[in-house]
């Protein structure tokens, strides 16, 4: 399967976060592209078979968490997404809030298919997140 994992990072933790997740990926035979949203092709990241989107959260330390601007502007240079499967990640300290749900929303706007919601308290990811991967066709 094509790849593409495409990613707001501040601290370089949700950056370090897209990179284990290439590794997870790759070792289990899939092509990866990885990318900051900042640099990333809106064109060439609708030609991957899956389309990884992550943010840190931004926001009060309990209160108003969200995905940043520049994921949510990412996702709105987007073309027509139908057909694409997709999964959301983020990266938090205390609480995630609706940083997954909005970004997935934004996503399932343009067409996707959200197939998985993910978060990283630090910059491995999780075990549910290595079982996805495991279960996808390569």
């Amino acid at each position: 399967m094509n790849v593409a994992i495409v990613f707001d990072s501040h601290s370089g933790t949700t950056a370090r976060a897209a990179r284990a997740m290439a590794q997870a990926f790759t070792n289990n035979g899939h092509s990866c592209f990885v990318a900051p949203v900042h640099d990333a092709i809106p064109e060439e990241i609708a030609q991957a078979q899956l389309i990884c989107l992550g943010s840190w959260t931004q926001g009060l330390l309990l209160f108003g968490q969200h995905p940043t601007q520049a994921t949510m502007s990412f996702v709105e240079r987007l073309g027509d997404l139908a057909g694409k499967q997709a999964v959301v990640f983020c990266t938090y300290k205390i609480a995630t809030g609706s940083t997954l749900p909005q970004m997935a929303s934004a996503l399932e706007q343009r067409g996707a298919q959200v197939k998985g919601h993910f978060k990283f308290r630090g910059p491995q990811p999780t075990g549910d997140f290595r079982a996805f991967v495991k279960g996808l066709p390569a």
